[in-house]
């Protein structure tokens, strides 16, 4: 069984405002869509549960789920995410089912995926794909939504032209080609960036999806207006003071600013395709 608690962090700060506006009896619960492997989603968001909670002077909790279906299922039935970083295309899921109240959004122009494939492959473009494996992570996440589109849309059938090969994670779609064992690897952009010099000398682009709009992060409709409000204020503040740069950095973003629902339901045709 993967382990779904990640951290807790508890704040000792001062601030009596904002701990009564966001008083519970149990921590707040921060819920993250398992981009990553438990160990990586703990580096890489720690500094930010902590950051909350210090700002909050509340105790926030960080969860996570084994796979993308079951933390859509425990957004949506157990309701158990009091603030929550999913996906775009599965915010609109979690406010219709469940009510959650879009707050801000990761300021970057948008998000797109990628296929690699190894520098020295014969595969040049996206129509040399047929035939061959591709490795994409699993099937609701973003990255294989947008790459079963672009796949369709250069008139390639995804389900029988080409093998696709689940991997748990953007980093083992791109080991997959990047070793051989599949012939391309398609994931988000981001992962990819980020991924290690040597990854990215030894692979090249072929092929890019559209773009969406970045991470969307949503409150539960059971949380106090107050406390949304204090929560929303600390993550659009944070590019404002060192401390805050510094876990911005940490966790590769710029900010959070404030967003449009409109550009998140924009996603629900794509949801269904």
């Amino acid at each position: 069984m993967v382990c779904c608690l990640l951290l807790a962090s508890y704040a000792q700060g001062s601030g009596a405002e904002e701990s009564a506006a966001c008083h519970k009896e149990e921590p707040l619960v921060f819920g993250i869509l398992p981009l990553l492997s438990i160990e990586q989603l703990v580096a890489r968001f720690s500094p930010l549960v902590n950051y909350l909670s210090e700002h909050l002077n509340v105790s926030v909790q960080l969860e996570t789920a084994p796979d993308f279906n079951e933390f859509a299922r425990r957004t949506h039935e157990d309701r158990r995410y009091d603030i929550l970083y999913t996906a775009p295309h599965l915010y609109g899921q979690a406010n219709r089912k469940a009510g959650y109240r879009l707050i801000a959004s990761v300021d970057s122009p948008g998000m797109w995926a990628v296929i690699v494939v190894p520098r020295q492959s014969s595969i040049q473009t996206i129509q040399d794909l047929k035939g061959k494996k591709l490795a994409t992570v699993q099937p609701l996440s973003l990255a294989a939504i947008l790459i079963r589109k672009t796949l369709s849309d250069a008139g390639i059938d995804p389900d029988t032209d080409l093998e696709l090969v689940v991997t748990p994670s953007h980093a083992a779609s791109l080991l997959s080609s990047y070793h051989g064992v599949t012939d391309a690897s398609g994931l988000m952009q981001p992962p990819y960036a980020t991924a290690s010099e040597t990854l990215r000398q030894a692979t090249r682009i072929i092929a890019r999806s559209e773009t969406t709009p970045h991470i969307p992060i949503s409150a539960g409709p059971w949380l106090p207006a107050p406390c949304v409000e204090n929560i929303t204020t600390a993550l659009m503040k944070m590019s404002e003071t060192p401390a805050g740069r510094s876990v911005l950095k940490h966790i590769g973003f710029t900010g959070f600013r404030s967003a449009d629902v409109r550009d998140y339901e924009r996603l629900n045709e794509l949801l269904l395709q």
